[in-house]
């Protein structure tokens, strides 16, 4: 039975999902092509982040994202998250009042119209490629030069496997130190419970669960701090998942 409630429940999600596609797509397109360029960003983010709780509202879900207040709305930060869940999206988007943008795969902008907000608002990575990787710290060093904050998952993919977290990547750790900009830690709890990987027909409803750790200042640290600054981090993810 519950299996069938999780598949009947996945349809119905799909239902407010593709009808809020439609109405908020027109709406990132008139504020990419008719806002002022320095704005745009952070009306595209707040939009983004009515997108996500409209989702959750019809979704039958919350987000319980504890430490709120350790993130300071008037700070620039490289944030970093573990990856569990598409869902984490959503989590990841109101999480704080900051205007960040995401670092997202190339082929994601392939996407039919999402692609184009992905193009607009996120910065683009080919992963595979070694110079578009360097050109995309640059790209986001001058983000956070701009005071926008750049959000990254150092895992670099989903969890799929049993572990606690899988293996960090240096580039947001390499980034928080070339930026000299304070490091915040937002530790996902949950959300595979309510939708795994690959388990698009068996989601759930229910309270997704996040919490933010106390921010690590950069200021001062050099190249040779970056493995501490990870490792740091990872303990950080890992005290709460362990709790």
């Amino acid at each position: 039975m519950n299996r069938i409630f999780r598949f009947i429940y996945s349809i119905y999600c799909f239902i407010p999902f593709i009808l809020s596609f439609f109405i908020f797509i027109p709406v990132y397109f008139i504020i990419f092509n008719f806002w002022p360029k320095r704005k745009a960003p952070h009306v595209a983010h707040r939009l983004s982040r009515v997108w996500a709780s409209v989702l959750l509202f019809f979704f039958f879900m919350r987000a319980d994202i504890r430490n709120k207040h350790l993130i300071k709305p008037e700070n620039t930060y490289v944030f970093v998250a573990n990856h569990l869940s598409m869902l984490d999206i959503l989590l990841y988007a109101i999480s704080c009042s900051n205007t960040f943008r995401f670092l997202a795969k190339k082929e994601l902008t392939k996407i039919p119209l999402m692609g184009y907000v992905i193009n607009n608002l996120y910065i683009s990575v080919n992963r595979t490629d070694k110079s578009d990787r360097h050109k995309s710290l640059d790209v986001m060093k001058a983000t956070l030069d701009e005071g926008i904050s750049v959000f990254l998952a150092p895992e670099g993919t989903r969890n799929k496997t049993d572990q606690l977290l899988l293996e960090f990547k240096e580039g947001a750790f390499r980034l928080a130190i070339k930026a000299q900009k304070p490091l915040a830690v937002l530790t996902v709890i949950n959300t595979k419970q309510h939708l795994k990987t690959g388990k698009l027909l068996q989601m759930s409803p229910g309270i997704l669960k996040a919490e933010w750790s106390e921010p690590i200042e950069t200021a001062g640290m050099t190249e040779n701090d970056m493995e501490h600054l990870m490792q740091l981090a990872r303990r950080k993810m890992l005290a709460i998942l362990e709790s």
